[in-house]
């Protein structure tokens, strides 16, 4: 996403929770889902175009400065709490 290239990715909570509106979800367990996904995004231009500028857009809420802080935030609110 943040090349600017169309993705294409499995259909799996986490996944769909991180690419949101910018990819275009296929059935991983699916041979005939990943092949017709791949088809769409190579024969169809508008949705190469939109799959690549939302992509952009939704890979620039990402960065390794803010996993870091929540992750700090996450542990050291999990020290402070002991037995919780």
């Amino acid at each position: 996403m943040a090349s600017g290239v169309p993705v294409v990715c499995s259909c799996i909570e986490p996944l769909d929770e991180v690419a949101g509106d910018a990819a275009l979800f296929v059935d991983p367990l699916s041979v005939e889902s990943i092949a017709h996904g791949m088809l769409r995004v190579l024969e169809d231009p508008a949705l190469r175009k939109r799959l690549a500028a939302e992509g952009l857009k939704r890979s620039a809420g990402f960065s390794w400065e803010r996993t870091a802080l929540q992750t700090f935030q996450a542990i050291s609110g999990a020290i402070s709490r002991p037995g919780a």
